[in-house]
């Protein structure tokens, strides 16, 4: 599938958006990559540009904190990660808002559904936004994902389709932690497939087979 991609600076920071065919006619998605910490869109890129979902744009935020040398992450870790999930809930609304108006520009009328995916500390942002961020989420998928330190209140949200992959041998993210998370999504009513493989901290072909399957369903 062919995928044309440009670079974009949003509210600062730098954005890759990628288009497959679209057929503004049927629901758009707005398929949303946050990378892992200490990283980059460009890493996210290379994953993405092997899914095969349809009728999709593809975003590639640069993440709000600068973790030196050129990578970035989503929130600080530390006593007030509390906080810092916040700020980063309110920095990736308004990427979600500029992923609409991009849509908009190029395909006036266009519908745009909100689909999230992220890998590692990304898989967490996914997680997180899915639950506090200010638009209703169409799907989301956490490989290597966790829950880091929430805000307290959380809006209602109507139910989310959830994929969770997590490994066995994963020496970061230990499958307890990601096992948590995906459990706590369920027991807010999200609707969710839960896949413990036997990989290591990673993002493998496999991976990404079942990532776009379930993007295209």
């Amino acid at each position: 599938m062919s995928i044309q991609y440009q670079n974009q600076e949003w509210d600062g920071k730098k954005v890759i958006v990628g288009e497959t065919p679209i057929q503004p006619e049927g629901p758009v998605k707005l398929l949303i990559g946050f990378h892992g910490a200490d990283s980059t869109p460009e890493n996210m890129l290379i994953y993405g540009n092997k899914l095969t979902v349809q009728n999709a744009l593809m975003v590639y935020p640069e993440g709000p904190i600068d973790a030196g040398k050129g990578l970035w992450s989503w929130w600080e870790d530390g006593p007030r990660q509390k906080q810092a999930v916040a700020r980063f809930v309110e920095f990736a609304s308004g990427m979600v808002e500029a992923s609409f108006r991009f849509l908009d520009q190029k395909y006036p009328g266009a519908e745009g559904q909100i689909c999230l995916w992220g890998f590692s500390q990304g898989a967490a942002a996914s997680l997180v936004y899915s639950l506090f961020g200010g638009h209703d989420i169409h799907r989301v998928a956490s490989i290597c994902g966790f829950l880091p330190e929430i805000p307290d209140e959380e809006p209602a949200r109507p139910p989310i389709h959830i994929l969770g992959i997590f490994g066995a041998n994963d020496d970061v993210v230990p499958s307890f932690l990601a096992d948590h998370a995906l459990e706590e999504m369920k027991s807010r009513g999200h609707h969710l497939i839960a896949r413990e493989t036997g990989q290591r901290h990673e993002v493998n072909a496999d991976n990404l087979k079942e990532v776009s399957e379930f993007f295209n369903s």
